[in-house]
């Protein structure tokens, strides 16, 4: 027989947020808003958003010296 999960000092990540956290995604240093919009991505958009990133992270270096420039940010 189990108990309840041991509790922690630090708050649970949702799903979605351990998953974009996985991929790279600072999540810790979103505000509780922007968390919660992650948390309500669909699997598609979660799928999209993935792909998107590894897209830019596989162009780093000039998608980094863009966005210096322009001052973009994603994440």
């Amino acid at each position: 027989m189990t108990g309840p999960p041991a509790h922690s000092d630090q708050p649970e990540q949702c799903p979605v947020e351990a998953v974009l956290h996985e991929a790279g995604f600072p999540v810790d240093l979103l505000t509780e808003e922007q968390r919660v919009v992650l948390s309500e991505l669909t699997p598609q958009e979660l799928t999209l958003l993935l792909d998107v990133k590894n897209r830019l992270d596989a162009v780093g270096p000039e998608v980094q010296a863009h966005g210096e420039i322009a001052g973009g940010a994603l994440f």
